[in-house]
């Protein structure tokens, strides 16, 4: 600032000293979308656009209300088991991944399925399965009750038992200490996960480490990006629903990498403005089930709220995409159309 002729250089600095600071917004990057997420909800809507509505769909297709609520305006029915689908209908297993029993009840109804199942979760199916071909008791570190953990149980229920914290690990029983693996669910706390093997780890020696990381790439890269912006961060505003793990969990790491506070909004509407109060930086990311109009809308607020200067914090960079569902590709080759679709690149990837 270039002091006016009245001014000396001690008022000028002093006057700067006191101006508004500048507000920012800290944009992590990558977020929202991943491509297990995205292989899932355009699996849907293909098998609208082929088959007609309804098609229906076994619990949330992926953990975010906007995108459930959009496909069912579009024709989809959610539904939480297979006895709620008229026999011979259309379903899709969400991108959760399904047991084994919830194939067969399927099977028994004579329903046409379309498994959107995450491929990453279908990994991790595939070593429990194994696993429990060997006869090893397998710890399946995630969430009781979230749907994924059921689904991964359900392959080998008589070898899995479910450790959801490090303060579970003493409660553990084994048959034989020698023969013990963890595995877990995908959308984990990698620094929660990896304390709690540690301390698997010293009560079980042996214990086998899974043949490949079982937490997947979006949920560790989505972490690490929170992880960087989080110290700068007086606010950091992530966006998911409360049932998506992944998402509560980047509150969590938002908060121990030394965020003032950090909040989950599902949308731009429920910022309440007392958190905004006398913060000049707001960090803001999505967990891999949110689209990224979502985002912007909660940008959008904040630069209503005078934070106007905007600053992506990348950590990395996606490209990788999967194929949709062999059922449905096989669906639209027979309807004379073609699986070739404009993807939607992860966000900030």
């Amino acid at each position: 600032m270039t002091p006016a002729p009245h001014q000396t250089r001690a008022d000028a600095a002093a006057e700067a000293a006191t101006a508004a600071p500048v507000k920012r917004v800290l944009l992590a990057a990558p977020r929202g979308y991943c491509a297990g997420v995205d292989r899932a909800v355009v699996a849907v809507e293909k098998a609208l656009e082929t088959y007609g509505a309804p098609v229906y769909v076994r619990k949330e297709i992926v953990h975010n209300k906007h995108v459930v609520e959009t496909l069912r305006e579009r024709g989809a029915i959610f539904v939480n088991d297979t006895d709620e689908v008229p026999p011979g209908a259309r379903l899709v297993f969400s991108a959760h991944g399904v047991s084994p029993a919830v194939r067969d009840a399927a099977a028994a109804r004579s329903l046409a399925t379309i498994d959107a199942t995450c491929p990453l979760v279908t990994k991790v199916h595939k070593e429990a399965v194994r696993f429990a071909n060997d006869d090893y008791d397998i710890l399946l570190i995630g969430h009781t009750g979230h749907e994924e953990v059921e689904g991964t149980a359900g392959e080998a229920p008589d070898h899995v038992q479910v450790v959801n914290s490090p303060d579970e690990v003493d409660q553990v029983v084994v048959r034989d200490p020698a023969k013990v693996v963890w595995i877990s669910q995908t959308t984990l706390s990698v620094d929660e996960t990896m304390e709690t093997v540690r301390r698997l780890r010293e009560r079980f020696p042996s214990l086998q480490d899974p043949p490949s990381d079982d937490i997947c790439y979006a949920t560790q890269n989505r972490q690490v990006a929170v992880k960087k912006l989080a110290p700068e961060a007086d606010v950091v505003i992530v966006v998911g629903s409360a049932n998506s793990s992944n998402s509560v969990r980047l509150v969590e790491v938002a908060l121990q990498a030394g965020a003032g506070s950090a909040y989950r909004v599902d949308r731009a509407a429920e910022i309440q403005d007392e958190w905004l109060l006398g913060a000049t930086t707001v960090g803001v990311t999505s967990g891999a089930s949110v689209p990224e109009i979502l985002v912007q809308d909660v940008i959008a607020h904040l630069q209503g709220h005078g934070f106007g200067q905007v600053e992506e914090v990348r950590t990395a960079t996606e490209e990788l995409m999967f194929s949709l569902p062999r059922e449905l590709r096989a669906g639209l080759k027979a309807a004379g159309r073609d699986d070739k679709r404009p993807r939607r690149a992860p966000a900030g990837a």
